[in-house]
């Protein structure tokens, strides 16, 4: 385990924390105006490889082989200048720190980072992190990597968990979720929504189904499967009988589909790392909450076996409830990883991304 401390005074500014994986939707908007969940789980820590946060160089003003050097592939909005290697934490998992309310960026309702760090050392004054609140955004704290150092700490680590273990814990993301809007508070059965980390595991996974597919037409598994992805496949690859077929796979899952070109299959949540399959394939990583609920659906609830429930007997653990809306990725995901994707600039690909912005207008996507 590890406590962050100030890089000029030493002072601790976390409790002790244990690394995981960066989430899928660790720089993720949904929606507007909505109040989104803390975004890590508390005791835990990810780290941001790339550099992240202002200033920022409008891709216009970026040699393509510059970029190609930092592994971008294609043209995104902008790129940061900032340091890379900045540390995401739980709100309530800082210590000796102080909110500076005049650096809250250009947030509407809370902090979102855009003036720089907004969280000084208690101890020294010195910038070390930024409270991120606003409405839409995860809520989070990201340290600055040049402001803070890591050290050791004794207790008990997590360690790492067996793909056994996982299964075993059975931590699955429900594919739906209620969400308030900023300042209200849940209470109408409308106001579901298809999950914030669905939809940005979708736009992160269907960069690699893409790539995976080679130009030609995919067909996914029935059910949820087909929900997340199907309909954007069918509007980006060509029509016509499909070629390729995706099909998930993992740990625990019977040796079935040998004939599929594509598998669908878990990354860890500790090392980000996606499951191997004993055969040579081309694989495509889904966080793994996401992947559970994918091959185990929610499970019915049992009923008395001598017949349906009686009338007037109330479940007290009602089904979720359905999201009739249609499953959006997200494309801001989507983009920020194909775009990191060397196969981008195959020529094929190149025009899918040029004619996405269109079919989005348009309302194909």
């Amino acid at each position: 385990m590890f406590v962050f401390v100030c890089a000029r005074c030493g002072a601790e500014l976390t409790a002790p924390l244990s690394q995981v994986a960066l989430p899928a939707h660790a720089r993720q908007k949904y929606g507007n105006g909505l109040q989104l969940p803390v975004l890590m789980e508390s005791g835990t820590f990810a780290v941001e490889l790339e550099p992240w946060g202002p200033p920022w160089r409008r891709w216009e003003e970026i040699d393509p082989d510059e970029a190609a050097a930092r592994g971008i592939y294609a043209p995104v909005h902008a790129l940061s200048e900032g340091a890379a290697g900045a540390v995401v934490i739980a709100p309530g998992d800082a210590r000796g720190t102080v909110l500076i309310p005049e650096k809250r960026g250009g947030a509407c309702c809370g902090f979102d980072g855009g003036d720089g760090p907004n969280m000084g050392c208690a101890a020294c004054g010195l910038l070390v992190a930024s409270r991120i609140d606003d409405c839409s955004l995860w809520q989070a704290v990201w340290l600055a990597p040049n402001a803070v150092r890591r050290l050791p700490v004794e207790g008990a680590d997590a360690g790492l968990l067996s793909w056994a273990d996982l299964l075993a814990e059975g931590a699955g993301v429900p594919p739906s979720e209620p969400i308030a809007r900023w300042g209200e508070r849940f209470g109408a059965s409308d106001r579901w929504h298809w999950s914030p980390q669905w939809v940005a595991a979708a736009g992160q996974a269907l960069a690699h189904l893409l790539v995976a597919s080679e130009g030609r037409a995919v067909a996914v598994q029935d059910g949820l499967t087909a929900k997340m992805f199907q309909r954007a496949l069918d509007t980006l690859l060509p029509a016509g009988r499909p070629t390729r077929r995706a099909v998930l796979a993992g740990p625990g899952q019977p040796a079935r589909n040998a004939d599929a070109d594509i598998l669908l299959v878990p990354s860890h949540p500790q090392t980000g790392k996606a499951w191997t399959p004993a055969a040579p394939a081309y694989v495509v990583p889904l966080p793994f909450g996401v992947w559970l609920r994918l091959v185990f659906p929610e499970p019915q609830l049992p009923v008395p076996a001598s017949g349906p429930i009686p009338d007037g007997v109330l479940r007290d653990d009602p089904p979720t409830p359905s999201v009739h809306d249609v499953f959006r990725i997200d494309w801001e995901v989507f983009q920020r990883t194909l775009a990191r994707l060397p196969a981008v600039r195959t020529p094929w690909l190149r025009e899918i991304t040029e004619s996405l912005t269109q079919q989005m207008r348009t309302g194909l996507l």
